[in-house]
């Protein structure tokens, strides 16, 4: 399968020692199987940064996923809600994968979120509200060992 990463350069060897921890599953070097999303980052990776809008392609083999420690949320559910309260506020969370697998909480998302953390939503209406959003997905490598099973295929200015 395809995955992109959006950024301000191209990446042919991920490197986990500049990726930020405040992010919805921590330090991770963060991919998704869509191409809009991962273009979408770029933009706001120039925005911060200054650079050249990339999307870079990565090739991974799911198959090679029981190789690793991976945890995945298949929705937006109460357990993906607070491992994303407690990576975006540093707070002490799992922290032995490989790979974790699950939703995004992009900026629509996050304006929910960001009540929910307030303390103005509850977990319930939180996560009804997620149901009405439009939910990409993410994989976070987090492990030097998952990033070898990560092949660089090429780096799209756009």
């Amino acid at each position: 399968m395809n995955l992109y990463h959006g950024t301000n350069a191209i990446i042919e060897t991920p490197n986990l020692k500049f990726s930020r921890k405040e992010l919805d599953f921590g330090a991770g070097f963060y991919t998704t199987t869509n191409y809009e999303q991962a273009a979408q980052f770029s933009e706001k990776v120039v925005e911060r940064d200054g650079g050249g809008k990339v999307v870079n392609i990565y090739d991974f083999d799911g198959a090679r996923l029981r190789e690793l420690k991976v945890l995945e949320f298949l929705e937006p559910d109460k357990e993906w809600l607070d491992f994303v309260a407690a990576n975006r506020t540093s707070a002490p969370v799992r922290g032995d994968c490989d790979i974790i697998i699950g939703p995004v909480a992009n900026d629509d998302v996050f304006r929910t979120l960001t009540l929910y953390f307030a303390g103005q939503l509850d977990a319930g209406e939180t996560l009804n509200r997620l149901k009405i959003k439009k939910m990409f997905n993410q994989y976070v490598f987090k492990s030097d060992t998952a990033l070898k099973r990560l092949s660089f295929v090429k780096g799209e200015y756009i």
